[in-house]
């Protein structure tokens, strides 16, 4: 139990990481893209590896399918809700933020690091060990988007303490997250851990189209694209000899 929060903290501490780092370094955006893509890369392996085919071999692909398309159009429901107040500017640095997305910008991020620490929880259930490939995939994808929030939530006008002060918030819940992930459906069958697994790999497929990966082309180009090629690539690499 006490393992699935702490992994959960550990995915949800790349933000806080990237908070500090933006706030004291200046970072080039273009760097901030390449490790966005290159997450994003081996955030769309763990989710094709690990959660579907492994949903498919442990219950069947009507249930997959159920799951993976629930979970990216809430996904895609709710994002869109918060993208009109703002949400949408969550891994943006480079321009000034208009005044009032502060805390739509802090529940978006929250939308993005809640499915993944449940998914870090409740992987332990089956395994009773955490899955590295998820653990590093959330760690690179979460940096950049604490990186560029902090950056441009400072352009906005909040102060550095309660920018950090929002990013330990999102650290405690990523752990807070992995724990009832675990401790909730401890008791859940296999389908029912299947669907949930299919669910969560919807929604981050929908994050991963609808944020990642346009912010990245956005600042970085076309590089973008390889980058991303060799984050899947890698998470193929520890996929097979994990």
């Amino acid at each position: 139990m006490l393992q699935a929060a702490f992994w959960g903290g550990v995915a949800g501490s790349a933000v806080l990481l990237g908070c500090f780092t933006g706030l004291a370094l200046h970072i080039p955006k273009k760097w901030t893209a390449w490790i966005m893509a290159f997450g994003t890369g081996i955030l769309i392996g763990a989710v094709s590896f690990e959660l579907l085919i492994e949903a498919v071999e442990q219950s069947n692909l009507m249930i997959t399918a159920i799951g993976f398309i629930s979970g990216s159009a809430i996904f895609t429901i709710i994002n869109s809700i918060l993208s009109k107040k703002g949400g949408h500017e969550r891994k943006k640095s480079g321009v000034k933020k208009a005044k009032g997305v502060g805390m739509a910008i802090f529940f978006g991020t929250l939308l993005d690091a809640i499915p993944e620490s449940v998914l870090i929880g409740a992987s332990l259930i089956e395994q009773s060990k955490v899955s590295w490939l998820l653990v590093i995939a959330i760690f690179l994808s979460n940096f950049p988007e604490g990186l560029s929030s902090s950056i441009g939530l400072l352009k906005e006008g909040f102060s550095k303490k309660k920018i950090i002060g929002m990013w330990i918030s999102v650290f405690v819940i990523s752990a807070i997250a992995a724990l009832l992930g675990f401790v909730l459906l401890e008791g859940a069958s296999v389908a029912s851990l299947s669907l949930i697994g299919a669910f969560a790999g919807g929604a981050i497929m929908a994050m991963v189209a609808s944020t990642m990966l346009p912010e990245a082309h956005e600042d970085a180009g076309a590089a973008v694209g390889l980058i991303t090629s060799i984050g899947l690539l890698s998470s193929l690499v520890l996929t097979h000899f994990s």
